[in-house]
């Protein structure tokens, strides 16, 4: 079965501003992080949502080439260009270097990327990395005529390109709204409007971060650097551009408008936005201080959360909204999820023990069909797990001897929760990292409880009930459910 998607086809690049070496099939890039302070639970889901479409890809047997870029210069406190640049901020505040922020965090982002099992991007590129190829398009935007100079600052003329091509057609925005919503502005910014935006910025005299340039020393305005870095490693036209919800607009508009001034035309193929975490219906992030960083997921050590929660259950909540749903947090939610890795870890240990037999009572390719189906339509991860749940039913029913399964079919169905809870989901079963005697105890659990199993199939309810009863003295409690049973400790 082809199971490529269908909508990534390889494009034809024009070679012009910069010419990548050895265009892949698919060129997938990702607004990263700006790097000044811990990863939280938002730049978790932004990070799991593309590493699951780059292992899809992958593992649908395409070249693909994932930039995911750093930002660690430009980037200020306001998006009107004004206020502080949030690295210097930093690094101001806690007596270091800007670049010892940067790597630091950078570091930091990269050990909690790790720990959520998201792949490593084929390249990684910081924005201080690329002052000459942004100065470079800024250049080729100013000589096309969208861009002016004041006082040594380089600006983007929204209003004059909006004359040639469209501005805000990614997020809807209508220039003559933000001319109306802006009139109050003018006269007070150097910009000929308010909504125009920086390309270069002259740097102030106490400003860190700064580069020679012919308008002035300064610096490269946030948006400039997705535009250059992106069609750098990836070409003029390339197929995927990734980032959270909040980036639609002004970040990713900006970008659109401009590549189109730079190269005359649009960059981006296909434009898929991840949409936030809410806490309380409350978009979660730094900027209101309620967000949750990683490591307090990972230890518990935050007044809203009941418990420490493992990387893998974090992930398994993740994928259980569709990326462009907002996804509320709560200690039910991601018990939940807990509950529901285990049970689906517990029925892959259950998969591998099976007994086959001359015939089998579920349809495999059908399942496996399905599986595809989702995630060709728009990357539907929860309805990959739903159909996976369905074949945790069947699993627990082989196991009580309620449905058979042909050896064949039995590797078949082994091969596709590889395939999708471990190949291109990028769940990995934690348990690896227990100790012995942990893992002692799941395979003596499992013993028990499919031993009571049998006896409750036999009609045997003395044995049955005293298997029961003798575990919840021991603290363990058992749950029968209409899939086989869950167990916890006390």
């Amino acid at each position: 079965m082809n199971s490529k998607l269908h909508i990534y086809n390889t494009l034809k690049r024009k070679k012009e501003l910069f010419v990548p070496l050895n265009p892949p099939n698919v060129g997938l890039y990702v607004c990263g992080p700006t790097v000044y302070g811990e990863p939280h639970l938002g730049h978790a889901r932004s990070a799991i949502t593309y590493d699951v479409l780059f292992r899809y890809l992958m593992y649908s047997e395409y070249k693909v080439r994932y930039v995911r870029n750093i930002t660690d210069v430009g980037h200020l406190e306001s998006n009107a260009d004004e206020g502080e640049d949030k690295i210097a901020k930093k690094a101001r505040l806690d007596q270091l270097e800007p670049m010892e922020v940067v790597q630091f965090y950078t570091n930091f982002y990269h050990d909690k990327m790790r720990e959520l099992n998201n792949l490593p991007p084929s390249i990684e590129p910081q924005a201080s990395g690329h002052i000459i190829e942004q100065q470079a398009m800024v250049q080729k935007i100013f000589d096309n005529g969208f861009a002016y100079e004041k006082n040594g600052s380089v600006y983007f003329d929204v209003e004059k390109y909006n004359k040639t091509f469209k501005y805000g057609k990614l997020s809807g925005r209508i220039v003559e709204d933000l001319q109306s919503s802006s009139r109050d502005l003018e006269g007070q910014d150097e910009k000929k409007n308010a909504f125009d935006f920086a390309l270069w910025k002259k740097a102030e005299p106490e400003h860190i971060m700064r580069w020679p340039s012919e308008w002035s020393d300064g610096f490269p305005g946030w948006h400039l650097e997705c535009s250059v870095m992106s069609t750098k490693y990836l070409g003029e036209k390339f197929d995927i551009h990734g980032g959270g919800m909040d980036l639609l607009f002004p970040h990713h508009e900006c970008e659109i408008a401009q590549s189109t001034a730079a190269n005359g035309e649009e960059s981006v193929q296909y434009w898929m936005h991840n949409n936030m975490i809410t806490i309380d219906g409350q978009k979660m992030g730094k900027s209101l201080g309620n967000f949750i960083t990683l490591d307090e997921l990972f230890n518990g050590n935050h007044k809203r959360l009941e418990k420490a929660y493992s990387p893998m259950t974090i992930r398994f909540f993740i994928l259980q909204a569709h990326y462009r749903s907002t996804l509320d947090f709560s200690n039910d939610a991601l018990q939940a999820s807990e509950k529901g890795l285990n049970r689906l870890f517990a029925a892959i240990t259950t998969l591998n023990k099976l007994k086959t037999s001359d015939k089998s009572s579920l349809d495999i390719q059908a399942l496996k069909q399905k599986c595809f189906d989702a995630l060709d339509d728009d990357l539907n991860t929860p309805i990959v797990f739903a159909h996976l749940f369905d074949g945790v039913k069947f699993i627990n029913s082989v196991a009580s001897g309620t449905e058979s399964i042909t050896a064949s079919d039995l590797a078949g169905l082994k091969q596709l929760y590889q395939d999708f809870i471990f190949d291109i989901a990028g769940l990995k079963d934690e348990s690896d990292n227990l100790s012995g005697n942990e893992n002692k105890l799941d395979e003596v659990m499992d013993i028990l409880l499919n031993t009571r199993l049998e006896a409750k199939k036999n009609k045997d309810f003395i044995t049955s009930d005293k298997i029961r009863d003798q575990l919840i003295e021991a603290g363990i409690i058992i749950k029968d459910t209409k899939d086989g049973f869950e167990w916890e400790l006390k």
